[in-house]
């Protein structure tokens, strides 16, 4: 069964390293460094060596980086 979601859907997803990686267009050196930093979203630990992000959180991340990009 395949279903579609609204844009307003509360699902949780969460985003493994290509993933994010790949919606960023950020390495994986970058991320881990910005994540350092606390300038990019926290990961979750999502098994006993599993990590991953929310999408939510990226995707606010990389709109947030989109207005202040424009604002200049």
């Amino acid at each position: 069964m395949n279903t579609m979601f609204s844009s307003d859907d509360k699902t949780i997803r969460i985003l493994r390293l290509p993933q994010v990686c790949s919606v960023t267009g950020l390495g994986r050196s970058m991320i881990y460094q910005l994540e350092a930093d606390q300038r990019f979203p926290k990961r979750v630990r999502i098994g006993t060596r599993a990590v991953g992000w929310l999408e939510a959180e990226v995707r606010a991340w990389l709109q947030k980086r989109v207005e202040l990009s424009r604002a200049q």
